[in-house]
């Protein structure tokens, strides 16, 4: 007889080396799951956390990397000589850059065309108390909605969504001149904005007749701090303020939104367009990043406002967390790609079309991007780019090996 100390140890032993057989064998399995495509771990993305009122967003370059270059440009200015810059920052173009701008602008139209003729097949659901969506029908019920209105039990209050749920536009300023001086609280009203990619696309090469951008033929020079041009305000050679009708601002806006269809589109091949659609939005989000590796990008640390350019504007509209000590100020700081096309993230279960997703199986269930989530219900190829977040392969619970098929 084994004293109970050794056989509840082997008992424990037992059913460890049970449940590592059975995840080993779950990982070959799920393989040909009809449910969902899961990938083994080794490549898994966890996504980004969902930060509060009261967090910051992180730091792109270490804070302590950013104090160290405050303090050496402050030691410069106080040297009275020249400090030769480099484009943009010059106020001249990147010319190996101007064809990626009319990429990025070209994808983005695409991009707005394909989601806007998909969006009519496949049903987009949005909560009407916390924002999630859901592409596909029926909408899922899994208990995440978690805000200051919702129900007790967590579950979500569903309605039509549309392509401004798929992809949400983040406006900017348009700045006519962007080593101009920055937007005062007092203009607020009287400077356009625009679509945030766009604006980006104009800085970069992009003309756009009805938002005018100064194009300059010699650098500016930077001589102790002070920036100094010697190039007129307005040359001869600029006409971009000729011929612009000041009138029409809803046409505009509706063309740079991209809402409207191309006929050369088929809009029974779905599967085509999904396809197209996929390649514009890794056009779009590759050449994104390309453009603000140079373009320098802006964000508030505590909401989501963006402005493109060297410097942040300083309209006082900031109302996120204690803006009080910052007069409504914005905190500026370095933005990424997903503070100018903000991620929308689904729950995705690979060759699922019309499977209702439950609660009790979330943690099975991966999580994708809503324009790819849609292209993917449409017949496009996802790729491996993706596959890491389609999930963990995870043991099942006691209390979900019933659910389990």
């Amino acid at each position: 007889m084994f004293p109970r100390r050794a056989r509840t140890i082997l008992h424990f032993n037992q059913i460890i080396s049970k449940r590592c057989n059975a995840k080993i064998s779950a990982t070959n399995e799920l393989k040909n799951y009809p449910c969902a495509l899961y990938s083994t771990g080794l490549g898994y993305v966890g996504l980004p956390r969902r930060l509060s009122k009261s967090d910051k967003k992180p730091w792109v370059t270490d804070i302590n990397e950013v104090k160290r270059k405050a303090r050496l440009e402050k030691k410069e200015r106080r040297v009275v000589r020249e400090v030769t810059l480099s484009p943009p920052e010059n106020g001249l173009l990147v010319k190996e850059l101007i064809p990626v701008a009319h990429e990025v602008l070209a994808a983005r139209s695409e991009l707005f065309t394909c989601i806007s003729i998909l969006a009519d097949s496949i049903p987009i659901h949005s909560c009407s108390v916390c924002g999630e969506v859901h592409v596909g029908s029926p909408p899922h019920q899994i208990r995440t909605c978690n805000v200051s209105g919702s129900k007790n039990d967590k579950e979500h209050t569903w309605a039509s969504g549309g392509i401004e749920h798929v992809l949400p536009i983040v406006e900017s300023f348009h700045l006519y001149d962007r080593l101009g001086r920055a937007v005062s609280h007092n203009e607020r009203l009287q400077v356009d904005r625009i679509p945030a990619v766009v604006e980006l696309c104009i800085q970069a090469g992009v003309d756009i007749l009805e938002y005018p951008t100064r194009r300059r033929e010699f650098p500016v020079y930077c001589v102790a701090g002070r920036i100094l041009d010697f190039e007129k305000r307005f040359s001869k050679n600029d006409l971009s303020r000729k011929d612009i009708d000041t009138f029409g601002f809803w046409e505009m806006a509706k063309r740079l939104n991209d809402s409207g269809r191309s006929s050369n589109f088929p809009h029974k091949d779905l599967k085509g367009i999904a396809a197209q659609g996929m390649v514009a939005w890794e056009k779009m989000r590759s050449g994104v990043i390309e453009l603000m590796q140079k373009y320098a990008v802006k964000t508030c640390g505590y909401c989501s406002e963006v402005q493109v350019g060297p410097k942040g504007h300083r309209v006082r509209q900031c109302l996120a967390f204690k803006h009080q000590m910052r007069d409504g100020q914005h905190a500026w700081q370095e933005a990424i790609i997903d503070d100018l096309l903000p991620p929308v993230y689904v729950w995705h279960v690979q060759r699922s079309q019309d499977r209702l997703l439950v609660d009790a199986l979330k943690r099975y269930y991966g999580q994708l991007p809503a324009a790819v989530e849609l292209f993917s219900r449409a017949g496009a190829e996802v790729g491996t780019k993706y596959s890491g977040m389609w999930g963990d392969v995870v043991v099942p619970g006691l209390d979900e090996e019933r659910l389990v098929v």
